[in-house]
């Protein structure tokens, strides 16, 4: 760790130069860059500086406790009691930021919700995942922006892709990729049978323009009326985008903005961050490095978490990580759940 702590120290005063210089400043992607390795940089400095003086501290309180003086030896015990749990604690944050990591995980984040299997159940519980993410991210202070959704009935959602941006965003919610399962009784079963419905959630990095070059001849851009629920038109002109890329056959729709050029800017930022999530899982196969499917990869395909609502219970079956308060996660608590993902996680990274 003393290693990894002082090339993070070194490198802390190279950004430092680099982001006086007014040449990073004309180079916004650069500076865009440097703002985010600075933050992480400087929380290993802070708790650096912390550690070492409450480490005098413990030390100095240490050499009172043996004093001839019965009242000096006390407070100095009661000191030796109180720091020495604030340091165990500060350790394990300064092992924690010094871990490795995945230079992806301080991007802002993709979400793409899509409603699976059990028709308007399925579109309905969509609709939760939504809620329920957007819940979280405006609780952590993180910005919401909604790229695309496609309505479908009783208020429910077949689709919805939006962008979380706030500090380490795709690091936090990296691990909730994969297909959610819900357990319940629809509003629309009169017998009171429990159905099981699922959704699909995938995660993206947000790419930068300096990430993926999009060429205007790799794409074939259609336009087209927006449509609402049931097909319905809504309005007059031709504002929706399809966005085709050719060589990888991606496509792109977006009809939430009033204009045809918003709307293709919309589509193109979404089809940036999928091209940048295909190139990093590409690379991951070619360096054959294997990770659990549970944790890790973000397998979209596997069947991470059941809400199961008659028992108030939510498990993740990654970590065999089970809750009973259904309605504080759905409210947008998933701090704990995703501490605990995110912990398996980086013990995953270090024992690769």
């Amino acid at each position: 760790m003393e290693a990894r702590l002082r090339q993070a120290l070194a490198r802390a005063e190279e950004v430092a130069h680099e982001l006086a210089d007014p040449e990073t400043a004309r180079n916004p992607a650069k500076l865009k860059q440097l703002g985010r390795e600075h933050a992480r940089l400087d929380a290993i400095r802070q708790s650096h500086v912390r550690l070492e003086r409450l480490q005098r501290e413990l030390a100095q309180a240490r050499e009172v406790l043996h004093d001839r003086d019965p009242e000096l030896s006390q407070l100095a015990r009661a000191d030796v009691e109180r720091l020495q749990p604030e340091v165990e604690r500060l350790e394990r944050e300064l092992g924690e930021l010094l871990a490795p990591t995945d230079p992806l995980d301080d991007r802002d984040a993709i979400v793409e919700i899509r409603a699976g299997t059990g028709g308007d159940e399925a579109a309905l519980f969509a609709a939760d995942l939504f809620r329920m993410y957007t819940r979280f991210s405006e609780r952590r202070g993180w910005k919401v922006e909604v790229l695309s959704l496609s309505e479908g009935n009783l208020g429910g959602l077949k689709e919805a892709i939006f962008a979380a941006r706030g500090p380490k965003a795709y690091g936090v919610l990296r691990y909730e990729s994969g297909v959610h399962r819900v357990q319940r009784v629809p509003v629309t079963e009169a017998q009171g049978r429990i159905h099981t419905s699922a959704a699909t959630v995938a995660v993206l990095p947000e790419a930068e323009e300096v990430d993926i070059k999009i060429e205007e001849k790799d794409l074939r851009i259609d336009v087209f009326r927006s449509s609402g629920p049931g097909g319905q038109s809504v309005n007059t002109t031709d504002s929706a985008v399809r966005v085709t890329h050719l060589p990888t056959g991606l496509v792109v729709q977006c009809q939430d903005q009033k204009s045809q050029l918003q709307n293709k800017i919309k589509a193109l930022e979404i089809l940036r961050s999928r091209l940048l999530d295909r190139m990093v899982a590409e690379q991951e196969a070619a360096r054959a490095r294997e990770r659990r499917a549970q944790v890790g990869t973000g397998d979209r395909s596997a069947k991470i978490r059941t809400y199961n609502f008659p028992q108030n219970r939510i498990t993740d079956h990654r970590i065999h990580y089970t809750v009973h308060n259904l309605s504080d996660v759905l409210g947008g608590k998933l701090d704990d759940l995703i501490g605990a993902l995110k912990l398996a996680g980086e013990r995953e990274r270090l024992s690769a």
